[in-house]
Parts: C-alpha cells; structure tokens; sequence
C-alpha cells in the first residue's frame, strides 16, 4: 500500500548541499511491524518524515495506495496526514494546555467530525490504551508512559491506515517500553506500522520486517516487498480543516496557562481603549447634556426672521456652483462680473402681506409667542440732570425690544432691582456680567457721571423720559415744504399728549445662560412697537411721505434705492414688519415650525424664498462642533496609544509562536493546514484584543463615577461623562479589529513554519 520508488532527498544548495537519501526503493504491506534501523544521522527519521509527509522528497515518487503523490499540493498533504497517518513521537508531542481528551480529539477535530461523536471515539481511543480514567487531566500530571499512551491513542482515534513511530520508547524505561511496544505490536495486526530505532533488540524481538539504514541507503531488508503504480493525482482522504471556534478553544486554554502574562499584556492594550472611551464618554455626555439644555431651555429661543440671512445653507445648485467658479488669481484672459449685493453670502428676506398671511396658519400648539419688529424709530425727549431737555438718540443706545415671553426673559435674566416692565411705558435697563452700561447711554439719558466711579442702581431706575408720537414731534414747515422736528425740546416734553416712559429695572444676563437676545442698553415691551406703528400710520407725516415716493418730506432729497421703505418704515408707516420672532412652545413645536416655514419656500426661486435663524441650532452647532474638535483631537492622542498597545500585542504573539513551535509541529502532523495555524494564533490575539476591551470598558464605567461626582460639584452637570452600551460594543470591536491586524505578521510567520523543524524544537 505504501512504496518509495527512487526516493531522494537533498538539503541545502550549492556548495552546501547535503544528501539525506539517495534513491531509496521500498514497498510496504498493508499490515506489518517495520523497523527502520540506523544510526544517528543515517536517514532513517527523514525518511519517516517524508513518508509521513511532514517533509518533501527532492527526487522519486511516493506511492500511496498505488497513487503518485508527485502533484501533491499542501492541501492534499494535510488531508493524508489526517486520515491516513498516526505519528507516535520519543518526546510525545501532546499539547499541554489541552487535557488528555482534547489532545485526542484534535484529530477528529481536523476531520470535521461532530462534538458527541469526536468524543466518543476518543474516549474509546484512550480506553483502548488503559487511560479511561486519566481523561480529564493534563499531560503534566501523567508518567511518561501514560503520556505515550495518550499519543498512541491520537494516533488511531482517525483510524490510519499507517502509524509512524520515531523512537517511541527512548525516553521510557524498560518496563514502560515493553508495554508501549507490546500495544503497537498489536496495532501492526490490522495496520501498517513503521518504527524508527537505533534499538537492535527491540527491533528484533517485535518487528517482523528490519529494514537497515546507512549513510541514506538502505542496505537491508529481511522481508522486501514489490508494489506497482496505478493511479495518479488522487487526494488521500478528506480535506481537512479547523474551525475558528477549534483555533479560540485552543487559543483561550493556552492564554489560560499563563493567566499573568495575558492579564498584563490586556491591561496594557486596554490603556487605548480607555483613553478613546473616556473621550467619547465624556463627549456623549457633554453632547447629551447640550442636547437636554437645547430640549429644556434653547427649545423656546426664538426662530428669527430677519431682513437678511446667510445662505450657506440655502444656495441654490446653480448659484452655489457659479460661487465655486470663482478662482484667485486666474491665468485665463477673463472677465468675471460681480455685483455686491448678489455675490454675498446675505439673502435679502421679502416679508409681504402674503408670507404673513402663511405665518397665521402656524398651530398655536407650536409657539407660545410670535413678536413683530417694525424698525420703528421712538422719538423721545429727556429733562437731563442740568434741568436741560434734549432729543433722546435711540440709535446710540441700543434700544432694544424684548421678547414678548415674560418666562423666558426670566429664564434668561435675572432682575437686579426693581420690576421687568407691567406695561407699554416701562422699560429696562440691560447691564453685561460685569454690569457694565455704555457712557452713550448715560450721556443720552443726561445723566452725570464722573469717568472711572461707579453709580447706583437708584440713579438709574425711576428715570424718566416723554414719548412723543410723530403729529407731535413733526411739524410742516409752509416755507421749506418740509416736515422738521419742534426745536423747543421743553415745550415738547410739556405736552400732555406726550407719554411718560420710565426705567423700572435693572436685568442681567444670567450666569451659564446662552442668551444674546439682549446687549447692554434700554429694552421695551414689543406692544410699544406697535403703539408707535398704529400712531405712526395715522400721522401727517407719513401721509405726506407715502404721497411722495421719490422725495423725503424730512430732507427735501430725492431717494435713492431702498430709502423711501426705510424712511417709512422708521416713522412707523410700514405694517409690514421688518423681521418676526417666533418663540417655540417646545423643541418638538420647534422642529414642527421650522418644518412649516421650510415648506413655504418650495417651488420658489432663490431670490423670493424667506429664509429664518434659529438661534439655539445655531448656539448649539457652535457648541457641539468645538466639543467635535476638541474630541477629535483628544481621541487622536488617545489612538496613538491604540496603535502602541497593538505593536505590542503582536510583538507579544510573535513571542507566542515561538514558544508554540511544537504545537505547531503537532498540529501540522495530525493533519492541520497552514491557514488553521495562522487561525489559532489570530484567535490568540483577538481573545487578548477582547479582553483587553472589556477592560477598558470596565475601567471606563468605573471612571465616569467619580468623574460625574466631581463634575457635579464643579458645575452642577449630571452625567457629564456616559459611555453608550453601542459605542461600548464598537470599542470592544475595534480593539478585536486592532489585534487582528495585530496577528497577521506573526501568524504568518507560525503558518510557514517547517513542522519537521517545528517538531524538533525544545
């Protein structure tokens, strides 16, 4: 069944070369006892590598079943060594982080045999050799006979047709080698065994063939036997393979022998995921907790329809793309016309009598307020502290309106004396953080100060000043045919048609708040605005204005583009609001609104579509993308230690193969193939790259414990650092993807290791 036919091999090349065997001829029967013998260096043991196909033959053939194996690939050699072969090495060979049953069964397991069956058989394997009762421990607790016994039994669990021994009993005593040789004595009645020995005696006390090996030849043989060719190109058996789950058990129980190691190599990759994950940890939570403040608190800032907008988020595809076309400093002999107006990044927002009819269709549900700017100017007149009267300059003061919404105003702000306006004719005075207020401010009021002093809040607030309405602050003048402000600035503030306005508080952004609704200045209820606009149509003025569109009945002038809307719009005879505020009742009416008034834009060209801000995406947007950056760079610090620990880790798997270079010899023997031992040491390394995230998902949960403690007490923020049980999952993947990469060189390296080479390793 087995024949070498002009067998040779050669090792080295060149000069160097060195002759193992030289055309070796030899058959063997079905069912024999060989014993190969010679002295060390004689050939015999890579003679019984080539026939147990660990080793190649540089010249011949070597018939199997009468079939050429000359075109043997790896894949059918491995399928041999599985189903045909059994080897029984001197030194064992078993795996000893496997128990006695496993190291039985990874044979079987090469062969795809099922679990109950792949135990049963080895089981009955291991009966057959007198170690029933030894299944459960580890070689290191048996003899050296029992050892070898376990070896006999992976030999046959497969049932080969040929069963190798080299040297079996040479680390045995003689007792020990008595019963090891009795037992293949018994194997060689229905299978071929071949045994290499220096051993004379026992050769021929239990051999019924000797075959005599020298200098690579052979120079006797006390029963030859004669073999033929008859088939070519057939693979030996069925193909073998490990399954990944195979290559994590073995992995797992050999990391289980050195529990130290890897729980110092996973602690030590673990310090990249831990830094990536407290980074995103922290991240989340801070995104969260701007996610909670913009749901709780930047929900009800205002969606803002002003008279310009950025578009850079509205160009149509065609603007956006003549935008881009624009090049600095271009070679070509072009020119390229612009307009200020058209090519800047403003949108002018057309708000008409049919976009305030769309607003009215809003669901109440979905704001609590919707405040309208007219642009209104407010003519006003001051009694100063010099008993002087003067015009207030409203546009040197900031003179503002404020949100209709008294509970977001103090949400926002905290009162610091005195009341937020009841009505109409109130106002109040807006101070920064440092309660600052703007000597243009004081100045227009005609209140005296001296420079670097600071005042009281009473000199402020009970402030008053006269509110004039535009039939009593303009007067026709028949001379000039133009209409002008009174001159006598007391007479005026005498007048009983003149309201009273006084500054009833002091307000002040509060600490943490986002607002910059407000600037340090005087604000207003926004029924005042529409005080002055109902007054402000019905006046001479405006009449007299809204006759005359080409000159200003003010200055005489002839109005260039656009200042007959303003003049209008600042006597208050425009209806039509200059920009609109709508206070959302919540973050889902936001979202709802916002939904609204996209939907009016549809199907509109670029130039008649009314575009809105929304102050809290913007604030949040703001926010989120430094906390983005911020993050992206802390992780990018953190990824570093990701990509050291993962050098490390295969550094630590190269160290591994070395020291599993028997097993590797071994698994190569009982059939395994070159990607089933890059697959047990990928599974090695990725078992490491799971521990290792574990870890640091652990160490990161314990970590965000007193984090959040501390950030409590420092800014009152809960759960500013919460890791997602995804983001968790995908940080444990990534260490698993890390350490996999990890592998690839070092497994490499274990799966084009020489088993004959491996095998012989201490």
């Amino acid at each position: 069944m087995l024949s070498l036919q002009s067998i040779s091999k050669v090792y080295g090349s060149g000069a160097n070369q060195v002759t193992a065997l030289h055309q070796i001829n030899l058959a063997f029967r079905a069912s024999e006892f060989v014993a190969i013998l010679g002295a060390s260096g004689s050939g015999k043991t890579t003679m019984l590598n080539l026939i147990g196909g660990l080793d190649r033959y540089t010249a011949g053939d070597l018939l199997i079943d009468g079939i050429s194996t000359k075109e043997f690939k790896d894949a059918d050699w491995d399928a041999y060594r599985n189903s045909t072969v059994g080897f029984v090495f001197q030194t064992y060979n078993l795996i000893p982080h496997l128990s006695v049953l496993e190291n039985v069964e990874i044979a079987l397991t090469l062969s795809g045999v099922g679990r109950a069956e792949r135990k049963a058989r080895a089981t009955k394997a291991l009966e057959s050799v007198g170690l029933f009762d030894q299944l459960r421990k580890r070689p290191n607790q048996l003899s050296g006979g029992q050892m070898q016994r376990v070896a006999i039994a992976r030999a046959l669990v497969n049932d080969p047709k040929i069963v190798l021994a080299d040297e079996p009993t040479g680390a045995l005593d003689s007792k020990t080698s008595e019963t090891i040789m009795d037992l293949l004595t018994e194997i060689a009645k229905d299978r071929l065994v071949i045994m290499v020995t220096h051993n004379q005696d026992i050769a021929a006390k239990y051999a019924n063939r000797i075959v005599e090996v020298k200098d690579g030849q052979i120079i006797a043989d006390s029963n030859p036997h004669q073999t033929t060719t008859m088939a070519r190109g057939k693979r030996l058996g069925k193909k073998s393979s490990m399954s990944f789950f195979t290559a994590m058990h073995l992995s797992f129980n050999n990391l289980l022998t050195k529990k130290t190691r890897t729980l110092i190599t996973s602690i030590a990759g673990s310090i990249g995921i831990i830094g990536v994950a407290m980074v995103l940890a922290i991240s989340g939570g801070t995104q969260a907790y701007i996610g909670t403040m913009q749901s709780d608190t930047l929900s009800v800032f205002p969606i803002s329809i002003l008279p310009s907008t950025s578009l850079d988020r509205n160009f149509s595809d065609n603007y956006q793309q003549y935008l881009q076309n624009q090049y600095t400093f271009p070679s070509e002999d072009v020119l390229y016309p612009y307009d200020r107006l058209l090519d800047s990044a403003l949108h002018i927002n057309t708000i008409d009598a049919d976009y305030l009819t769309y607003l009215n269709g809003l669901n109440s549900e979905w704001y609590s307020d919707i405040a309208y700017n007219y642009g209104v100017t407010a003519n006003m007149i001051v009694q100063t502290d010099l008993l002087e009267y003067k015009r207030v300059n409203t546009g040197s003061i900031s003179w503002q309106q404020l949100p209709p919404s008294a509970d977001f105003v103090g949400d926002q702000y905290d009162l610091l004396t005195g009341n937020f306006p009841a009505n109409n004719h109130q106002l109040v005075l807006v101070v920064d953080q440092n309660n600052r207020i703007n000597v243009n401010l004081l100045d227009a009021l005609g209140i005296t100060y001296t420079h670097g002093t600071a005042l009281h809040f009473d000199d402020v607030v009970g402030r008053t000043m006269k509110l004039m309405y535009n039939d009593d602050y303009y007067r026709f003048n028949s001379e000039t045919g133009r209409y002008g402000a009174r001159g006598d600035y007391e007479t005026m503030y005498g007048l009983t048609t003149a309201q009273t306005m006084e500054i009833v508080g002091v307000i002040r952004v509060k600490p943490g708040s986002s607002s910059n609704l407000l600037s340090r200045g005087i604000a207003y209820r926004s029924e005042l605005t529409e005080e002055l606009v109902t007054n402000g149509v019905a006046s001479a003025v405006v009449q007299a204005q809204l006759a005359d569109d080409e000159k200003s009945v003010l200055t005489g002038l002839t109005f260039t583009s656009g200042q007959f809307d303003a003049t209008i719009r600042s006597l208050g005879g425009n209806t039509i609001p200059a920009s609109i505020q709508i206070y959302p009742s919540s973050f889902e009416g936001k979202d709802q609104i916002k939904t609204y008034l996209d939907a009016y834009n549809e199907g509109k060209e670029v130039e008649d579509q009314v575009y809105y801000t929304d102050l809290s995406e913007t604030i949040i947007s703001t926010v989120s993308s430094l906390i983005d950056t911020i993050s992206l760079v802390l992780s990018a610090f953190a990824a570093i230690s990701l990509i050291v620990s993962s050098v490390m880790i295969g550094i630590i798997t190269y160290v591994s193969v070395v020291e599993r270079t028997k097993e590797i010899g071994v698994l190569r023997s009982i059939g395994a193939r070159k990607k089933d031992i890059a697959r047990v040491f990928i599974a090695e390394t990725v078992l490491i790259g799971l521990f290792a995230g574990a870890i640091g998902i652990v160490v990161t949960y314990l970590l965000s414990i007193p984090i959040n403690v501390i950030a409590f007490r420092a800014i009152g923020v809960e759960q500013i650092a919460q890791l997602a049980f995804y983001v968790a999952g995908a940080l444990i993947a990534l260490s698993m993807a890390l350490t996999w990469i990890a592998s690839l060189i070092p497994s490499r390296i274990a799966a084009n290791k020489d088993p004959v080479v491996a095998l012989r390793t201490e």
